[in-house]
C-alpha cells in the first residue's frame, strides 16, 4: 500500500486487512490508535475523531462481551 491520502474503496481495504499476517494485526491496530490519538490532540473537538473513539470501545466491548459468553 502507497503513502497517499486518497480515498481507497472498501474492498480493497478488506482485502488489504485479510493479507495482513496475524503478528502484525496488533501493530496496524497500534498505528491506527496512535493517528487517531495525535489527531485528538490536535483537535480535541473533532467530531470524527471522537467518533473513531467510540466505535473503537464499543468494538471493544462487543468482542469482550462475546469472549465472555464463550467461557
Amino acid at each position: 500500500m502507497n503513502g497517499d491520502l486518497q480515498m481507497m474503496p472498501t474492498n480493497d481495504l478488506w482485502e488489504a486487512l485479510g493479507e495482513v499476517e496475524e503478528d502484525d494485526v496488533p501493530h496496524v491496530l497500534t498505528k491506527l490508535f496512535i493517528i487517531y490519538e495525535e489527531q485528538l490532540s490536535r483537535k480535541p473537538d473533532d467530531e470524527a475523531t471522537q467518533l473513531f473513539f467510540k466505535r473503537l470501545r464499543q468494538a471493544l466491548e462487543q468482542v469482550n462481551g462475546c469472549n465472555l459468553n464463550r467461557r
